[in-house]
């Protein structure tokens, strides 16, 4: 059984619309594609697309999180060098 949708689900849109070198939004995480027919989807296609970019949004803060801590060993092994 399917869940009635009484309310329009609203763009993910944060009004930065720049993209990383995969072609994601870096706020919103879509795709061109999907930011220029978001008007045009279904609601089950803003859902997945919705549910893309959460997926997006983690894998980047987990690259973000590897970033940083791979500085932060670096930084160690160079401090530990010069003693």
């Amino acid at each position: 059984m399917y869940q009635l949708e009484f309310f329009e689900i609203p763009s993910p849109c944060k009004r930065v619309c720049e993209t990383d070198k995969q072609g994601y939004c870096i706020k919103c995480f879509r795709s061109r594609t999907e930011r220029f027919n978001w008007l045009s989807f279904s609601d089950s296609q803003k859902q997945e697309v919705l549910r893309l970019c959460k997926q997006r949004a983690l894998k980047r803060r987990y690259l973000l999180l590897q970033q940083q801590q791979q500085k932060i060993q670096d930084t160690t092994l160079q401090n530990e060098l010069n003693f």
